[in-house]
């Protein structure tokens, strides 16, 4: 498998990028890298390790687009940035998936412009997986489309059911519709049209859930638009890093609490490591045709290395073809 990262995309880059391609590189033994990015700044990073320079490169791109541009604008005016050079590569045929911490909305709009959307998919969705008390769930769409339409999150639900059955191993998830009730009439009118669709689609639909019941974990695939998936997704992250700050000030008060704290550092850290983007990754675009993984901005070598190992999961269970022939089936116009 060929994989092309955005060399200077993310908070970090280059050097977190360089690393955590490395570490890749040690972790997983069938696997080559292509970096793109001014190649004196990456060589510079590269000459730091000892590394096979036979299963990584660099591919000349000068151009970097910044989290403050307009995204369509960037992508289209600067045809030589990193960005662009990394997702041309899949669209040669040269690489099997790309990677990037930069831009999120370049990004996405790179991927769109260069190589479209799978048939049947009106929008692509961001789709992190996070972790709830009884397990793993998706949320479609955590920020890629501001305002949709009911057939769009069907489409959401449509997508999440196969990235939990291809990439996860999970038969027939559980999907939810997130709304401010589980009342069916609950909602706006793109909630109870959507409701309408999925209840009456193939799909293991169980109805609308809360936002207080998103983090138990019981549904798999929870579907929105993208307004209220970014919402969710930063208030999650937001709620799980203050508790954290407060359960950390209360063991630090007194010396009981420190000793007792001492005994239960061990499953802090377990807690904490599930909470911990880092882990994860990334998420992909879900919908693109070709293997598109947006890691975090300030992603660390672990971060872009676990990215890495997504991108591998999704290229092993040939996720694209298989997704390709259940979304084309689908048959819903926008």
């Amino acid at each position: 498998m060929n994989i092309a990262i955005d060399g200077m995309g993310g908070d970090n880059a280059p050097h977190a990028v360089v690393e955590g391609a490395l570490k890749a590189l040690e972790e997983f033994k069938d696997i080559n890298i292509t970096l793109t990015g001014n190649e004196d700044v990456i060589y510079k990073e590269l000459s730091k390790y000892n590394y096979d320079k036979n299963r990584i490169s660099v591919e000349k791109a000068d151009e970097v687009i910044s989290p403050n541009e307009q995204p369509v604008k960037a992508v289209r005016k600067k045809k030589n940035s990193t960005l662009n050079r990394a997702v041309g590569l899949v669209k040669e045929g040269t690489c099997d998936a790309v990677i990037s911490a930069g831009s999120t909305g370049a990004f996405l709009a790179a991927s769109l412009l260069t190589l479209g959307r799978i048939k049947g998919v009106d929008r692509p969705a961001l789709a992190p997986l996070m972790p709830g008390v009884k397990g793993n769930f998706l949320v479609l769409d955590s920020g890629a489309n501001a305002e949709c339409k009911p057939q769009n999150l069907l489409q959401f639900a449509v997508m999440g059911k196969n990235y939990f059955e291809n990439v996860l191993g999970v038969t027939n998830p559980k999907i939810g519709l997130i709304n401010i009730g589980a009342e069916e009439e609950k909602g706006n009118e793109l909630t109870k049209a959507a409701y309408k669709l999925l209840s009456t689609s193939s799909l293991n639909f169980v109805g609308n859930v809360e936002p207080r019941d998103i983090s138990s974990g019981n549904v798999q695939v929870l579907v929105c638009d993208g307004f209220v998936g970014n919402t969710v997704l930063k208030m999650y992250g937001g709620v799980a890093s203050n508790i954290f700050s407060i359960i950390k000030k209360e063991i630090m008060s007194t010396f009981r609490s420190k000793l007792g704290g001492v005994l239960l550092k061990p499953v802090f850290q377990n807690i904490k490591k599930k909470f911990d983007y880092k882990e994860h990754g990334g998420a992909p675009f879900i919908g693109v045709n070709g293997i598109c993984i947006k890691a975090h901005g300030s992603s660390d070598a672990l971060a872009i290395k676990n990215a890495i190992r997504q991108a591998k999961k999704f290229y092993d269970n040939d996720f694209i073809n298989k997704m390709k022939q259940e979304v084309e089936n689908l048959n819903i116009e926008e």
